[in-house]
């Protein structure tokens, strides 16, 4: 049985073209390159040939497996989303209780998590940790390298 996976607009979109562009670019690339190692003599010693069968098994099970994800992703509807706590789609400004350092995180989907972008996944350690908070509560968070401790300054939404 397949995962539901909810998806921004924007990462619902990045999804459809990366699955646009590998069926419409990579899967004919792949024949012709299948063809031109066929076209070099015998198969049965052609490793390029095989080279080629290969990457397009890849290929297509890369393709498979983004259709399967496609299939069963679900768009957030941010407008039933509750602003007073920490939910998916959540900007959150905390404080860091240990050194006074203030971070601000979107909360997303696993599929989008990109930390240079300041979107962490709500199902990472810190994630977790901030998921039903509110503004003024502190959330302890275990972490690998211990426990920290994170008080809730701002929950906003785009």
């Amino acid at each position: 049985m397949s995962t539901v996976s909810y998806y921004t607009a924007e990462g619902l979109k990045k999804l459809r073209e990366e699955l646009d562009y590998l069926k419409s670019v990579m899967r004919p690339k792949a024949s012709a390159d299948i063809a031109e190692a066929r076209d070099k003599g015998d198969l049965s010693e052609n490793a390029e040939y095989d080279a080629a069968k290969e990457a397009q098994g890849m290929l297509e099970m890369r393709i498979a497996k983004l259709e399967e994800v496609h299939s069963n992703a679900r768009l957030i509807d941010e407008t039933h989303l509750d602003v007073s706590k920490v939910l998916v789609l959540s900007n959150v400004k905390i404080k860091n209780q240990t050194n006074g350092v203030e971070m601000k995180y979107t909360l997303v989907a696993e599929s989008e998590a990109d930390l240079k972008t300041g979107k962490i996944s709500v199902t990472s350690p810190i994630g977790k940790g901030l998921l039903g908070k509110s503004v003024g509560e502190f959330a302890e968070i275990t972490v690998p390298n211990g426990v920290l401790k994170f008080e809730i300054l701002e929950i906003t939404r785009d």
